[in-house]
């Protein structure tokens, strides 16, 4: 009988990976169209105002997440072993965390609203504070999901919730509840994620809660935190200076533009993200390994990612108001100056997947703090010129920490610097080629139909992109191609695969 070769554990990890980018990319593109649609619907609906409050109000609940997670959940991802003693412990920290803080913001409220000098933020705050407890909940079985590279569950999961939010946004909308259309999104995608995570992760927490367990996560979680709440730091200070400066009204038409970057970046980057941070951790103490999958890694985002931040650069006059409408001219600048800086911060999330994955989080906690310190400085310094000074501020800043990360990156893996911003060089070669084209392709269709006039520019961006990408970075190309291939054959071959062997349905986790 012939004997059956063993599977190598690479390839084992290599196929799962990239089933789970996949799924993650199909998750990114179904929730962020859908989104942005829900977006493009909201906005005729809703006044820029609406849109403000509620990025008043979220400017201070992620931090609650953050306190109520404690990093723990990023410890579950990224730690070699674990167990249900591990689990347990930070599911139960978790749960008391998410009552005590959510109490803590319904209190506080009126205070925070009477900082900002906003009365009506108050019970926009005190009706979202019920997802603090509902996020604390899920955080375990979510990291559970993670750590398991389910990304088909997690996918589905966030189809669900988004549609089921959109649904209620919408219908909210029309019905005239204003701002509360935006809250009632947010509650009801947080409450189906939450469901959906306990149900696919299969998790159960016991009753154990181990006091030696909670410091060793903590000592890993409070620098994940500290990282986190100084960018939160950052969105705070920012919000604040730009509406004591621009009101209300200037950060609703910054938070449309930052709104499509971030749709951008979603369907695209942070699809590879989540994954590659999985894997960097398993393969940490290989160092070969380790250096492989983050340039290839890098260079897939760049190939995925370039394109789609300079057709928004080029071709921002005509999506800001085919999309949101004619109302929120104000937001093209910006989004022209942020999707420029996203073209230099295409692998800042990789970054910090790679200090997590290969837990030397506190070295990513320095380079945060000066970064997002030089941030406010520069956004205070150009508010009082206007929205267009503040999203080139953010241009400058992007520039300059893309190259201070060259270094730090290099220094982790133990390699050098050049061949670190290595395929940095192509990418912006295929940027600058790329937004050439399109430039020339908007201004010779000036006068035609917008829709028509955009299907051109962004497909002349396309085009010029993949022809530089073809010569100067071919294999991160191909691999995209192969990733593609791999998944269509095994779709038709014997329908979706699943995400893991049944070996693998539940890794070294007894619970």
């Amino acid at each position: 009988m012939k004997r059956r070769r063993p599977v190598r554990a690479e390839s084992s990890l290599g196929d799962r990976a990239t089933t789970g980018v996949l799924w993650s990319v199909a998750q990114r593109w179904a929730v962020r169209i859908g989104g942005l649609l829900t977006i493009v619907i909201l906005a005729r609906l809703l006044t820029p105002q609406d849109f403000g409050l509620v990025a008043v109000a979220m400017a201070f609940v992620p931090v609650i997440y953050l306190l109520a997670d404690l990093g723990f959940s990023t410890y579950v991802v990224q730690v070699e072993k674990i167990d249900a003693r591990v689990l347990s412990t930070a599911f139960w920290y978790a749960a008391v965390a998410g009552v005590v803080l959510g109490a803590i913001v319904l209190g506080t409220a009126p205070l925070i609203a009477s900082v900002f000098h906003l009365p009506a933020v108050a019970p926009v705050l005190m009706a979202i504070a019920p997802t603090i407890l509902i996020v604390s909940l899920s955080s375990v079985p979510t990291a559970l999901l993670r750590r398991r590279l389910a990304f088909r569950s997690l996918a589905i999961q966030s189809f669900v919730a988004g549609g089921a939010g959109q649904v209620v946004a919408i219908g909210m909308a029309l019905a005239g509840f204003g701002v509360w259309a935006l809250v009632a999104q947010l509650l009801v995608n947080q409450a189906v994620v939450g469901t959906l995570a306990w149900v696919f992760s299969r998790f159960r927490p016991t009753w154990e809660f181990s006091r030696r367990q909670f410091m060793e996560m903590a000592r890993f979680g409070v620098n994940v935190i500290a990282i986190e709440f100084v960018a939160l730091a950052r969105v705070w200070a920012e919000t604040a200076i730009v509406t004591a400066v621009l009101g209300v009204t200037g950060l609703g038409y910054l938070n449309i533009a930052q709104r499509l970057i971030q749709a951008a970046q979603d369907l695209s980057a942070a699809a590879v993200v989540p994954v590659s941070t999985v894997v960097f951790a398993q393969v940490r103490n290989a160092a070969t390994r380790l250096i492989s999958a983050y340039r290839r890694a890098v260079e897939i985002t760049y190939v995925l990612v370039t394109p789609i931040m300079v057709s928004i650069a080029i071709a921002a006059p005509l999506i800001i108001p085919m999309l949101f409408g004619p109302q929120w001219g104000a937001s093209v600048a910006p989004s022209r100056a942020l999707a420029i800086a996203g073209i230099f911060t295409i692998a800042a999330s990789l970054d910090n997947g790679l200090f997590y994955g290969t837990g030397r989080p506190g070295r990513w906690l320095v380079y945060a703090i000066l970064v997002d310190a030089l941030t406010v400085t520069t956004t205070a310094a150009t508010v009082r010129f206007g929205l267009v000074s503040v999203s080139v501020g953010f241009v400058f800043v992007a520039a300059l920490a893309t190259v201070v990360r060259w270094f730090l990156v290099a220094r982790l893996l133990k390699t050098t610097t050049s061949q670190i911003l290595k395929p940095f060089i192509p990418t912006a070669c295929a940027a600058a080629m790329s937004g050439a084209v399109g430039l020339a392709v908007l201004y010779a269709t000036r006068g035609i139909a917008p829709l028509l006039s955009l299907v051109l520019v962004g497909l002349a961006i396309v085009l010029a992109h993949l022809a530089v990408v073809r010569v100067l970075l071919p294999e991160p190309l191909k691999a995209v191609v192969a990733m593609m291939r791999k998944r269509v054959r095994r779709t038709t071959g014997r329908g979706w695969a699943s995400e893991t062997t049944p070996s693998e349905a539940a890794p070294e986790i007894t619970v």
